[in-house]
C-alpha cells in the first residue's frame, strides 16, 4: 500500500506556522544580540578605561593625546616613535598606546611605518561595528580636544599636555566613546558605508578616532583638523544611544541629546545650541581651546 504524502494545503500550513514562530521569535533574537552587544561595548570601555588610568600613573598624570605631534623628521625622528606594548608606532593614536596596560596589544605586529594598521585585538573595536577596524577609522573617538590635542600649529600645540588631576569632576567627563567620524556633519541621507582604509569625508567612521566636544566656535579645531572639515560626534548605534567611558572608569550608553549634541531635523550634528558640560573636564558648558 502506497503511503499518503503531504498535501499542497498542508505544506502551506506547516510554512505559516514556521513563518509566525520565526516572525515572533526574531524580534526577541535580535533584541537579545543587541543587549549582548551593549554589555560586551561596555566591558571594552572599562578595559580601554583602566588601561588609560594605567597610563596616566605611569606618565606623570599627563592624559594621552588624540595623537601625537608630528615632529620635524618624520619616522626617521626618534621623538615621533611610542611604545604601544610589542613596539612602536610612529605619532600612534591614543588607543593603541594603552596596549602595554589593557592586557591586550592592539596589533600583533606594529610597524613603524604604517599608520594605517587594522586592529587586531576587540578590546579597541566596538562590537556593533566589527568592520571598523582600521586605526584611523575606528569604532571609539577621544575626547582629545579638552584632554589631550597634539596637533601642532605656530610651534605650539594646540592644548597639550593636560593632566588628570586637572579634571574637576570624574563622573562627568567623558574620556572617549562610540565615534560616528565626520559623517556626522552630513546629513543622514547623504552618509557612505565604512571604508576601512578610506578618507572619504561623508563615510561613517572616517576619522573616528577623534571625537568632538558638543558645542565647537569658530577658532577650535574640528574633525580632521584640515580647513573645511566637517565636526565628529557620538554614534548612536547602540539603539539610539552612545557608549560612552567617564574618568572615573564607569561606561554608560546615553542618547546624543543627553551628552549635550544637538542635531538638525536631517540628522546632521550641528556646532552651536549644545553644550560642553560633559566633556570640559569642569563640569562647565567652557568653550573648545582655541587653535594657537
Amino acid at each position: 500500500m502506497r503511503r499518503k504524502g503531504f498535501t499542497l494545503i498542508e505544506l502551506l500550513v506547516v510554512i505559516a506556522i514556521i513563518s509566525i514562530l520565526f516572525a515572533t521569535f526574531l524580534p526577541a533574537l535580535a533584541k537579545a544580540k543587541s543587549k549582548s552587544q551593549v554589555s560586551n561595548c561596555i566591558s571594552n570601555h572599562r578595559q580601554l578605561m583602566l588601561g588609560w588610568k594605567m597610563y596616566c600613573d605611569d606618565n606623570n598624570d599627563v592624559m594621552p593625546p588624540g595623537r601625537f605631534g608630528n615632529l620635524p623628521g618624520g619616522i626617521n625622528n626618534p621623538d615621533n616613535l611610542y611604545n604601544v606594548g610589542n613596539g612602536k608606532k610612529f605619532r600612534p593614536r591614543w588607543i593603541a598606546v594603552l596596549g602595554p596596560y589593557v592586557g591586550a596589544y592592539g596589533f600583533h605586529s606594529p610597524k613603524i611605518e604604517n599608520d594605517r594598521q587594522n586592529y587586531d585585538s576587540k578590546v579597541y573595536v566596538c562590537p556593533s561595528t566589527p568592520l571598523w577596524t582600521d586605526e584611523r577609522n575606528s569604532s571609539y573617538g577621544y575626547n582629545h580636544q579638552f584632554l589631550g590635542n597634539a596637533r601642532i600649529a605656530n610651534n605650539n600645540y594646540y592644548n597639550f599636555p593636560v593632566k588628570a588631576g586637572s579634571l574637576f569632576s570624574l563622573s562627568g567627563t567623558v574620556i572617549f566613546g562610540d565615534c560616528m567620524g565626520t559623517a556626522a556633519g552630513f546629513s543622514a541621507l547623504e552618509r557612505l558605508q565604512y571604508q576601512n582604509d578610506g578618507s572619504d569625508l561623508q563615510a561613517l567612521g572616517n576619522h573616528a578616532w577623534v571625537l568632538d566636544p558638543p558645542r565647537l566656535i569658530m577658532l577650535s579645531d574640528k574633525g580632521t583638523g584640515d580647513i573645511g572639515s566637517p565636526r565628529t560626534a557620538v554614534d548612536p548605534r547602540h539603539g539610539r544611544r552612545s557608549c560612552v567611558a567617564f574618568a572615573d572608569g564607569h561606561a554608560d550608553v546615553k542618547t546624543p541629546e543627553n551628552l549635550g549634541y544637538r542635531r538638525a531635523q536631517d540628522g546632521a550634528y550641528i556646532d552651536t545650541g549644545s553644550f560642553n558640560n560633559f566633556f570640559s573636564g569642569q563640569e562647565k558648558d567652557l568653550d573648545p581651546p582655541e587653535k594657537p
